[in-house]
């Protein structure tokens, strides 16, 4: 078991660890369907993206150097 390596050995520990588990299926499904509201329905209407507002990147580059150096300015 030595000889193996690193990433083999750590993922034979948890594929052991979760076949044992006897809620470890219905973990993994609201731990995935969590991730999936965080990543993708929050950003959908919580993130709203403001670059579209503009045509080509360099006002888009404009405007984030704009807003950068604003905001590095606020005391």
């Amino acid at each position: 078991m030595k000889n193996t390596a690193i990433p083999t050995r750590i993922f034979r520990f948890y594929l052991e660890g979760f076949k044992s588990m006897t809620w470890g299926k219905t973990l993994w499904i609201i731990i995935l369907i969590k991730l999936f509201i965080m990543f993708v329905i929050l950003k959908i209407f919580f993130f709203p993206r403001f670059l579209n507002q503009f045509d080509s990147n360099a006002e888009k580059e404009q405007y984030v150097s704009k807003e950068l150096i604003d905001r590095a300015l606020k005391p």
